[in-house]
């Protein structure tokens, strides 16, 4: 096992360095600059100031320079083990050695990067921390009950209200939320939009002198978001657990159980189902990135902003510093995830092994 991690761990600098490397040079293939974004904004100028100005954003934020060369320059600074300039216990000019990461900036924003990164990352981070605990609990009680069911009338009814739900895009479910229950004409229950009511930072925490309190607020504010991430996820997910139990239910081991005369539950539950945790372990390791990403559709109907609104506003301005340094994340917690889906593995099956 030991030898298996220091490979997997060994692999992930290859493969950030690869994948990042194209991230970028993709975002170079726009037609769109950066400094083009920033001279946009400055409204119409004469031609020789615009080029005048032009060259001065270039060399300020050393977009002159050839592509490789911004690239390598990015890499050193998001590594904690690079080029670093001269410091205590450093004489001269520059040493290689250990260094404090750093992001970078964003030219379009001029801001931090991690600052713009950690201002977004809560808000995504309620968000799934709420619907991917809902989704996987309904999707495991139904998956579970219809493999009990498996052909009778209970079966037939859930799977195909699941297979309706998966089949609504979320997009327009969130609109006709949005449409229906947001609506004053209709039923107005529910806030359009965003986590708080503007004066809601004069509330309290909890309900009193008045209000209904800041909490409960926020959580008026987030049922249909969380309805919307969780509806087609648990879909998805009770399918997949219903799939895995039924072949699960049909090995020799399960018989041999039921032949000792052990109860349906303790069946289903203690042989059963651990041996049919293999795919939404895979899954779940999939998740981990989308605790950064988010929705992006759901953040950008309820103008919610999250890390998934925040990506594709960097796409749109070109913000390469932002899109590259999410993007690694996202890419870093991926692989993080499947490692930790590998030895979760070992542990929901004992059949498995890396020796």
């Amino acid at each position: 096992m030991l030898s298996y991690l220091i490979r997997r761990l060994l692999l992930l600098i290859p493969t950030m360095i690869g994948a990042t490397a194209l991230i970028f040079f993709v975002m170079e293939l726009s037609p769109v600059s950066v400094t083009n974004t920033l001279l946009s904004r400055e409204g119409n100028v004469l031609p020789g100031a615009r080029k005048a100005r032009e060259e001065y954003l270039n060399r300020r934020y050393g977009l002159n320079n050839p592509p490789v060369v911004r690239y390598f320059k990015w890499l050193n600074g998001i590594s904690p083990v690079g080029v670093k300039e001269a410091g205590e216990g450093f004489p001269g000019a520059w040493r290689f050695g250990f260094k404090t990461p750093d992001l970078g900036d964003s030219f379009p924003q001029s801001k931090k990067v991690s600052e713009i990164i950690l201002d977004a990352l809560p808000v995504t981070l309620l968000l799934q921390a709420i619907s991917i605990p809902i989704a996987y609990g309904i999707a495991i009680w139904t998956g579970i009950f219809t493999a009990r069911h498996r052909g009778k009338i209970q079966d037939i009814a859930t799977g195909s209200g699941l297979l309706a739900l998966w089949s609504l895009p979320v997009i327009w479910v969130s609109v006709m939320l949005i449409g229906f229950f947001a609506n004053k004409h209709y039923f107005p229950w529910f806030p359009t939009g965003e986590l708080h009511e503007p004066q809601s930072t004069e509330w309290t925490f909890l309900p009193g002198n008045g209000t209904r309190g800041w909490l409960l607020d926020t959580a008026w504010h987030l049922i249909l978001p969380v309805v919307c991430l969780t509806y087609a996820n648990f879909a998805y997910l009770s399918k997949l657990t219903r799939a895995a139990l039924l072949d699960t239910l049909g090995a020799d081991f399960v018989r041999t159980a039921r032949a000792k005369g052990l109860g349906e539950r303790v069946v289903l539950y203690r042989h059963a189902f651990r041996n049919s945790l293999l795919p939404l372990i895979t899954v779940f390791a999939s998740l981990l990135p989308v605790m950064i990403t988010g929705s992006v559709v759901v953040e950008k109907v309820f103008s919610i902003n999250g890390t998934g609104r925040m990506i594709i506003d960097s796409m749109l301005a070109k913000d390469t510093e932002l899109f590259l340094s999410v993007s690694t994340i996202t890419l870093l917690l991926q692989l993080v995830g499947y490692l930790l889906a590998d030895f979760a593995y070992v542990l929901a099956d004992p059949r498995v092994s890396y020796e």
